[in-house]
């Protein structure tokens, strides 16, 4: 410790159970900012950064990204969570704390905590609904993606939109590409104007004021070499080269027309043949507007990609974690020793889901996670909580 006062004189000097107290404290900070936005009633952040720039959002990942977080452990977290685009580890550490006083040591948990993965791993394997995954299956999973990022009427059109766009491009035996679904941003009119473009925009007008405006049934030239030629010798040496140019047409388009909004141009190529590729076409009046959509579109993309790749679901509104938590407490005393206390920290952090789902809609977290429960332990079907009604106490649903 003298050794580190003498190289920095301003450094601080902590011993372990001070350290520690410290980092879960600064992972506590970090929950305490993105619990509020878990669930379609969550609530939106505004960040702003050095140069006033605003961005208004509810994705964790996009928060996480974006703040400037100075202490190393929560900087190491939100790291970690953005890495996998999700938000993990808070109440974990929150409920470890509760031992560690106790004299309960760190690695004791550790063991209490893979112990408790493995027996929630194989409990999902038990209670995933394997089914094939049709459009009305996937617009339920981008509905529920996208609601928690916008409002309720704004999900409704992009839902269809992310869903066919998955479809558009997705080949039989092929994994889906979600870089050639382009997203498009053009400030105009309103952000429920926004639409799915089977075919591409581009973000420029005619190359030329005497091209056309419009060309139906047109052909298109892709290449990758100059246009630039050398001078032939011979007639037959043009001929070749015309033979060589016809190689790369690829795509043949029966409309292709030009847009002109605000100063800006765009350029439609639509109803392809058999596309490759599409467009999402987000419109919104500000960019703040539009930045939330297109954060808002990637999530659900990506929820529709694992979807099919999976083959799989699992009911939401913390139906799931409150099934698992009662499984972890009938598994934790076959579990050795101290552990078990590792075992009942994960099932209990498990429980802040369905909590924070009540806090943010309004309702008593502590009077619905009884209900739901008592009756998950009745019916034994898994339970979550009904956001939508306006009973007290009373949102609490059956899964289906």
């Amino acid at each position: 410790m003298a050794a580190v006062k003498t190289l920095n004189p301003k450094a601080e000097v902590a011993r372990a159970q001070a350290v520690l107290a410290v980092n879960i404290s600064r992972a506590l900070g970090l929950q305490d900012v993105l619990r509020t936005n878990l669930g379609p009633k969550g609530t939106m952040k505004m960040l702003v950064s050095g140069a006033g720039d605003i961005k208004l959002t509810k994705d964790g990942n996009v928060l996480l990204h974006n703040m400037q977080i100075q202490h190393p452990t929560a900087s190491l977290i939100a790291k970690v969570a953005t890495a996998q685009d999700d938000i993990t580890g808070d109440e974990l550490l929150k409920q470890a704390d509760l031992y560690i006083p106790e004299g309960l040591h760190p690695r004791i948990i550790t063991e209490g905590f893979e112990a408790a993965k493995e027996k929630a791993f194989h409990f999902l394997e038990q209670v995933k609904v394997s089914r094939e995954m049709d459009r009305e299956t996937l617009i339920d999973v981008a509905r529920t993606s996208l609601r928690t990022k916008v409002h309720v009427e704004l999900a409704n059109v992009l839902t269809e939109a992310v869903v066919d766009s998955i479809l558009a491009i997705k080949r039989q035996d092929e994994p889906i590409d979600l870089f050639i679904v382009e997203i498009m941003e053009m400030k105009h009119k309103s952000e429920t104007d926004s639409s799915l473009i089977r075919g591409l925009v581009l973000d420029h007008g005619a190359q030329h004021p005497d091209m056309k405006k419009r060309v139906e049934d047109a052909y298109i030239l892709t290449c990758n070499v100059s246009l630039e030629y050398e001078k032939t010798e011979s007639a037959e040496e043009r001929e070749k080269l015309v033979k060589a140019a016809r190689k790369f047409i690829e795509d043949r388009v029966k409309k292709n027309n030009r847009t002109e909004k605000e100063k800006e141009k765009f350029t439609f190529i639509e109803k392809c043949n058999n596309p490759r590729s599409v467009t999402l076409l987000v419109k919104g009046p500000n960019k703040h507007t539009l930045t939330q959509i297109k954060d808002a579109i990637r999530d659900g993309l990506r929820a529709v990609k694992n979807a099919i790749d999976d083959g799989c679901v699992v009911p939401g509104a913390g139906a799931v974690e409150v099934a698992k938590a009662e499984a972890l407490i009938k598994y934790k005393p076959s579990v050795k020793g101290r552990a078990q206390l590792g075992v009942q920290a994960f099932a209990d952090a498990l429980l802040i889901i369905p909590k924070v789902l009540a806090q943010n809609s309004g309702s008593d977290l502590q009077e619905t996670l009884v209900k739901i429960q008592a009756e998950h332990s009745e019916s034994g079907q898994l339970v979550g909580v009904e956001l939508n009604t306006g009973e007290r106490g009373r949102r609490w649903l059956k899964a289906r």
